[in-house]
């Protein structure tokens, strides 16, 4: 009988990623079990313990019970320096980062991955809410029909013919099925994380197994209950990957120093102070109940609304409010920066790795979001529009994309408001995760 093959399942204590180990356990694989020690910074109230160590005696508990060992990774100085610092550099600026997307990027799946590959291990699962889709298709028989004419040819100096020639490999080649992955979005949309995983790679998606993807997570509770997991109504984790829940302004403070200045409503009037630009982000809410003083004209019919910040100055180090429902807070046209592609391929030209201006039309037009296929009129007018999406489980936002000299614009269908600088937007055709990135406004 075939072995199977032996899989390296994140344990972080909560109750996803043990139930994806006992999914994993009941589905025959080997597993081995690792816990990942990323932020030792993070404290219990009650105990004064550092949080990793609380969330390691709960995933050693439930390993114990599965069955499996459980290892602990270090991976504190490669967060601290990708994530962290690089957090900190970007509120710097006056951007608002997303730290649990370059976790996933540059810390837990590259670096899991890697310690699979030392460790033996074939797969790496999580307890992701989210799925991966395997397509395996034909390679094309023009090509290979191409190939063997080369291939007999004996003027072709370029191919050797022989067992162990270049000719014969590159026939071989051809003829072989070609792989490609998908990530979907997950089952519950409530609990989606497709959001945080956008960039993904191909050579990564092979090696990730998502057990939970198809479930809801009252699902995977009543799972963990029946298995009489000690987590099975463990909350949720909130806050910085990581990190957990802090108060974002004082853990910013800790680093970057305040500085004043001023807050200016949309007719350029003064009307309070800000101790530090880098402290707020576009859209969030401002007036005395959120630790800014604002003066308001006893004669403004805004002075009873709801005030935001609805554009930063980082140069003049000031901020703009304006009044709920003024046009100064909604926005529809986004830049993306740093774009990131599952399936690049299909959909960046691989000599310029910049979308061209027909894969862009095609993107936009086509049922399938697919690059390179011929469209009748009547298949454009009936075919479906990109999703975007700016925040996790956010609204799916219909919209198009265009490429502006090699630059991409997404353009929503809607103006809405809390768009910020840094944060990440990311495309969707259908459930497909197509990719996306950091929202710039120019």
């Amino acid at each position: 009988m075939k072995t199977k093959p032996k899989v390296l399942v994140a344990m972080s204590g909560g109750v996803d990623s043990s139930v994806a180990a006992l999914m994993m356990k009941n589905r025959g694989f080997q597993i081995l079990g690792v816990f990942m020690k990323n932020y030792s910074d993070s404290k219990n109230d009650f105990t004064g313990d550092c949080l990793w160590k609380d969330e390691r005696r709960i995933a050693m508990k439930i390993a114990a019970k599965l069955g499996i060992p459980l290892i602990t990774l270090d991976f504190e100085k490669q967060y601290k320096k990708l994530v962290i610092e690089k957090m900190f550099s970007d509120y710097r600026k006056g951007i608002t980062p997303n730290p649990d997307i370059d976790c996933n990027q540059k810390v837990k799946f590259p670096l899991l991955i890697k310690a699979a590959k030392k460790l033996g291990c074939d797969f790496v699962a999580t307890g992701h809410y989210a799925r991966i889709k395997k397509i395996v298709t034909k390679n094309d028989n023009n090509k290979i029909s191409n190939v063997k004419n080369k291939l007999f040819n004996k003027n072709h100096k370029d191919l050797i013919i022989n067992s162990h020639g270049a000719g014969w490999r590159e026939a071989k080649k051809w003829n072989e099925k070609k792989v490609k992955y998908q990530l979907l979005r997950a089952t519950d949309e409530s609990k989606d994380q497709s959001y945080f995983l956008y960039r993904l790679k191909q050579d990564e998606l092979k090696h990730l197994i998502f057990p939970i993807g198809d479930y809801t997570k009252k699902q995977i509770r009543e799972i963990a209950r029946k298995n009489h997991f000690l987590n099975y109504d463990k909350k949720s984790t909130v806050g910085i990957c990581f990190v957990g829940k802090v108060n974002l302004k004082k853990f910013l403070q800790a680093r970057i120093a305040p500085k004043k200045g001023k807050i200016l409503n949309p007719q350029g009037e003064i009307m309070g102070e800000h101790d530090g630009i880098y402290y707020y982000t576009i859209g969030q809410r401002i007036g005395m109940r959120f630790g800014i003083d604002v003066s308001k004209k006893h004669d403004d019919k805004n002075l009873m609304k709801r005030w935001y910040v609805a554009k930063k100055d980082v140069k003049k180090n000031t901020i703009i409010a304006a009044p709920e429902g003024h046009p100064l807070n909604y926005r529809k046209e986004i830049w993306l920066k740093n774009q990131s592609w599952i399936n690049a391929d299909e959909i960046i030209n691989t000599k310029t790795k910049r979308l061209t201006n027909k894969q862009i039309i095609d993107i936009n037009l086509n049922s399938r979001g697919r690059a390179g296929e011929n469209k009748t009129k009547k298949q454009n007018e009936n075919s479906k529009k990109i999703l975007a999406r700016i925040r996790q489980v956010g609204e799916l936002l219909s919209a198009k994309i265009e490429n502006r000299s090699g630059k991409i614009k997404v353009i929503l269908d809607k103006a809405i408001t809390g768009i910020s600088e840094g944060q990440a937007i990311v495309l969707y055709d259908g459930k497909e995760v197509l990719g996306g990135g950091e929202i710039r406004f120019n």
